[in-house]
């Protein structure tokens, strides 16, 4: 900025030397003419402005010639240094290519490589499976060989009772305990439908409907969290009849309303004398599809939720996946009504993982009961939408929590650990236990005190001493469950074991 200021005034003192010189020659030349040559004032006037005039023209053309060569001498340094900036590009553009192609060779050296570090990872795997399924195949035949040892004594301490048959193989899973023979209502022949018919409205008659209650424990931590009530009957002759052999035929009768009636009257009873001790736990009560299609029935059953509401959070209604796939307007205001009061409901009987979570949260499903033979099944992630390892995180975005049923071996829960599933259920934990009807049939539906909590547990204990669906503890010893502590009836797999498992894979 300096500089330049100075320029710009030298070449303004420069340009006004110059115009007083030219004044001055042209009025010297007048002056000369006018005194020495004897012209006139105004002829030599004359002169002078002539002389003048022809000074500034010869000066501003003098200029104009010697900016054109500056611009010239400029533009030829431009065009220099453009020169000089493109062959430095060129020169930077070959360096860059060189530094592409290094990489680029180096890349492809590193992936050959990995792929080579890939290829002995993979054989290393597939030794490490071999030799985990070798040592899972041992601890399952070292499992099965202890307790055919065991079951001879298991026989003599029971007294003569009827024990649970020796464990058996699964699809998936090593099974635990198999459903106990005294179970089935005649062993010999099945009964005609005329028969059940009978022994059905026989036992609604006279209160032989009995409440079995199995529990579901979280994952991994085995704590009981609910009860599921399982219903059966006796027919005259004390025989136990299943709700798989009652259910169809009772709602072919139109008498499954009111069975479902009193099932709910026995639940809330329970339920009630349970939170004494816990308010944490919850129970599960199947309801079926015509109790929920048939208005009138449905309206002693919602009369009476409406009494108990305020145990809603923790009475869970169970409908089957048919039900809900083959809801029409009347079901649908009846489950809205239901939700609407508060109750939460429950999914079972499930075929397939082709599942709806949005649709389901919406009406109010909040469990979900899956076999775990079926989540393990390999056949699934390709029969269904999700893979049955992402079910329990998509369900539980929508609030609606995973329970697998029917687990009937540890390898199964190490398996179902990797899906996190966070509740199970099954023969594993324990069966369904009965509890004695006159242990559950206080009326009026008030909270029991602590002499009624310690009937109800202990007519609990007594009838699964007494049952054929007691099974051996952790022990193998055949003592006694109480409702709060389900009995474990096979021994745990070692650390070992399932880790091994876990490597293996469910396959």
């Amino acid at each position: 900025m300096l500089w330049g200021s100075v320029a710009r005034r030298m070449i303004r003192i420069s340009t006004i030397f110059i115009a007083i010189c030219m004044v001055l020659v042209a009025a010297s030349l007048g002056l000369v003419l006018y005194s020495m040559a004897g012209v006139s004032g105004t002829e030599s006037a004359i002169v002078a402005l002539t002389a003048l005039t022809f000074l500034i023209l010869y000066n501003a053309v003098s200029m104009r010639l010697r900016d054109r060569t500056d611009v010239g001498s400029q533009i030829a340094d431009l065009s220099r240094g453009t020169a000089d900036l493109a062959r430095q590009v060129a020169e930077f553009g070959r360096r860059l290519a060189a530094v592409e192609g290094r990489v680029t060779s180096a890349n492809s050296i590193g992936a050959d490589r990995i792929q080579a570090v890939v290829g002995e990872i993979n054989e290393l795997g597939g030794l490490v499976k071999q030799l985990a399924a070798s040592v899972a195949t041992h601890d399952d035949q070292l499992s099965s060989g202890a307790l055919i040892a065991a079951a001879p004594a298991n026989n003599a301490e029971s007294g003569g009772q009827h024990e649970l048959p020796p464990p058996g193989v699964e699809i998936g899973t090593m099974a635990a305990t198999a459903a106990p023979a005294a179970i089935i209502a005649e062993p010999a022949a099945s009964p005609s439908q005329a028969q059940v018919l009978a022994a059905v409205k026989s036992a609604i008659e006279e209160n032989r409907l009995d409440l079995y209650l199995q529990p579901m424990v979280s994952l991994p931590q085995r704590k009981v969290r609910f009860y599921e009530a399982v219903t059966r009957m006796r027919d005259g002759r004390d025989q136990i009849i299943t709700a798989d052999d009652f259910v169809g035929i009772a709602e072919a009768a139109g008498l499954i309303g009111r069975i479902d009636h009193m099932v709910m009257l026995r639940c809330v009873q329970v339920l009630r004398r349970l939170m004494v001790r816990n308010k944490e736990v919850g129970v599960f009560c199947n309801v079926a599809a015509a109790t929920l299609a048939h208005p009138a029935t449905f309206a002693q059953c919602l009369d009476f939720l409406e009494a108990n509401r305020a145990l809603a959070p923790s009475f869970v209604l169970e409908f089957k996946q048919a039900t809900f796939r083959n809801l029409g307007p009347t079901e649908i205001e009846h489950l809205a009504a239901l939700a609407q009061r508060g109750f939460r409901f429950s999914m079972d009987h499930v075929t397939d993982l082709r599942i709806e979570p949005r649709e389901l949260a919406d009406r109010g499903v909040r469990f979900i009961k899956v076999p775990a033979a079926l989540l393990l099944d390999q056949r699934q992630s390709s029969a269904s939408d999700i893979h049955p390892s992402d079910l329990s995180d998509l369900l539980g975005r929508f609030g609606i929590d995973l329970i697998a049923e029917r687990i009937e071996g540890e390898r199964a829960v190490v398996d179902l650990l990797d899906y996190d599933v966070r509740f199970g259920q099954g023969f594993l934990f324990a069966p369904p236990r009965p509890l004695r009807p006159e242990g559950a049939s206080a009326t009026g539906g008030a909270p029991a005190g602590n002499g009624q909590d310690a009937k109800i547990q202990n007519s609990f204990k007594e009838d699964s001493s007494k049952s054929p669906d007691r099974a051996p503890d952790s022990n193998g010893t055949g003592k006694k469950a109480s409702i709060d502590a389900p009995a474990i009836d096979t021994p745990r797999a070692s650390g070992v074991a399932a880790l091994a498992r876990r490597i293996a894979g469910p396959g």
